[in-house]
């Protein structure tokens, strides 16, 4: 055993809409609710969860690719809307 002590590691998910990895502090977690898709900010809400940038380029590209349906499991489309006005919200000054 060395005396070295290892850095701490930050978790990293995968954004649903661009694919790309990163910290999963700067992502948004997505889950289901009925039949539509509800951001979960503070991390509790229980269920399956998917991450997004909270960005609109990429909740775009993951409702173009069909990839929350794809995370979640379940069959048929989502609804978005409260994903996108929360993003939104954020956005503005």
């Amino acid at each position: 055993m060395s005396g070295r002590t290892q850095a701490p590691v930050c978790p990293e998910r995968t954004c649903v809409g661009c694919r790309e990895r990163t910290a999963k502090s700067d992502l948004l977690r997505i889950v289901v609710t009925g039949d539509a898709c509800v951001p979960d900010d503070r991390g509790t809400l229980p269920g399956r969860g998917a991450y997004v940038h909270p960005a609109s380029v990429c909740i775009d590209l993951a409702v173009r690719r069909r990839a929350f349906p794809r995370a979640f499991r379940v069959q048929g489309p989502l609804d978005t809307a409260e994903v996108r006005r929360y993003v939104e919200e954020q956005a503005a000054p």
